[in-house]
């Protein structure tokens, strides 16, 4: 173990001031903003895989579309940290939703593969750039007691705003240009209420300190590790299931209900399990969350997608593996200097289009193999790694197992209080063995 990693262990991050309502309020133009992004951004999502598809692109050609997408995710996360600290949070939301709907509207009007890929490389990167925005602009907002809450409120607006998207498609012909256009008008929309934000509401601009990744694999390796895992996870997810569902012989709006339901699972299950996160270890949470989000996705190979029992088990799939993303974020926040979180906040995003530009081409190759529920073992595969994970990292290195007692912990907490117990206790008679 290494001073830094010593230093981590033996003292607990600071706790400071709960999350308040005047906190939401004063962000509520991000908030708002960056819900008609994502409305657009969903819709945008299940287009491509429904035109794709209608297109007669083959699923190696719609893995490759879906690895561009988050391939400018690695690029986004880097510009928009370099922009932030030139020109601040506003103007850097502003300029990234211009060229996002600008790319939606070329994808509408071609439908070459080649343009295709570049410019879902463009949206990828532009949405990444949003995600640095917001995240960094809450995450300076807040304190470590409240960050897990803050951020479940952020992943419920997105979220939900991303679930509502698919939904349109049903109202769009994907093969005409009309739904790309909607895209857009979204997007558009999507400045007004940022760019007429308060200033005062927003991190002042400031330089950032630099946080190589080699630097955060040794402050926060469980950070580091989990977000590409769940980039992974969701990558696949995201990219591909419009195409499970075409491929299962689903229409249009029954694909569209397919997404809307992993999104809805996700809001559903957001707080409860981000808060408990905030009063328990995170790695434990993780590891319990991960497991469940596995069982889900073995029941769905039962059911498959068609009827309310598909609905129900991507619903509960997407309730336990949408919240992993805010623990790996929060995790990784836990243990950074203030003075590098926005650079922190950059490199998880980074991580996560990493893993998540890999998680298409893992799925399409699973279903070229083994056909269509290749993409359901993908997600049973990464979310046991992610577990496999989780269980290595809280045995590896010492932490206080909770910050209150059972009587006082969140209600939510409670529900993973017991089981986590049972592996702090075999893990405190390991040590014991092993110092024997």
């Amino acid at each position: 173990m290494t001073e830094v990693e010593r230093e981590a262990v033996e003292t607990p991050p600071s706790v400071d001031a709960p999350l308040t309502t005047s906190l939401a309020w004063a962000t509520w133009a991000l908030f708002a903003g960056l819900a008609l992004l994502l409305v657009g951004a969903g819709l945008l999502s299940t287009l491509v895989a429904v035109r794709a598809d209608l297109e007669r692109f083959g699923t190696g050609t719609i893995g490759l579309i879906g690895a561009a997408y988050y391939a400018g995710f690695l690029v986004g996360s880097k510009l928009t940290l370099e922009a932030l600290s030139r020109v601040g949070h506003i103007r850097v939301f502003t300029a990234l939703a211009a060229i996002l709907s600008a790319g939606v509207l070329v994808m509408g009007l071609t439908t070459q593969p080649t343009v295709w890929v570049l410019m879902r490389f463009v949206t990828g990167l532009c949405l990444a750039g949003q995600y640095v925005v917001a995240e960094s602009w809450l995450n300076q907002l807040v304190t470590n007691e409240a960050r897990g809450r803050l951020l479940a409120v952020y992943m419920v607006v997105s979220n939900g705003a991303w679930g509502i998207g698919p939904l349109l498609i049903a109202r769009v012909d994907p093969a005409q240009a009309a739904g790309f256009a909607l895209v857009a008008v979204f997007t558009s929309l999507a400045v007004a209420p940022v760019a007429l934000s308060e200033e005062a509401a927003a991190p002042p601009i400031a330089e950032h300190d630099k946080l190589p990744l080699r630097q955060l694999a040794r402050l926060v390796p469980t950070g580091m590790g989990s977000a590409i895992i769940v980039g992974a996870a969701h990558g696949a997810f995201g990219s591909l299931i419009a195409l499970y569902g075409a491929r299962a012989g689903l229409g249009a709006g029954a694909i569209g209900r397919l997404t809307t339901a992993w999104v809805v699972g996700g809001v559903i299950l957001q707080w409860p399990i981000s808060s408990a996160s905030d009063d328990l270890d995170r790695r434990a949470v993780g590891a319990m969350t991960a497991l469940a989000a596995a069982g889900a996705s073995l029941l769905l190979l039962t059911t498959g997608p068609g009827g309310w029992q598909g609905l129900v088990m991507i619903a509960v799939l997407g309730g336990f593996s949408v919240p992993l993303y805010s623990i790996a974020a929060a995790y990784t926040n836990d243990w950074v200097p203030p003075e590098s979180a926005m650079a922190a906040n950059s490199q998880v995003v980074l991580l996560y289009g990493a893993g998540a530009m890999a998680g298409p081409v893992i799925a399409s190759t699973a279903m070229s193999i083994t056909g269509n529920d290749g993409f359901v073992w993908t997600s049973v595969g990464l979310h046991v790694a992610l577990v496999a994970f989780f269980v290595y990292r809280y045995f590896a290195y010492r932490m206080p197992f909770a910050k209150y007692t059972y009587d006082e912990i969140s209600l939510p907490a409670r529900a993973f209080f017991v089981p986590a117990t049972i592996v702090a206790v075999v893990r405190r008679l390991r040590d014991r063995q092993r110092d024997a």
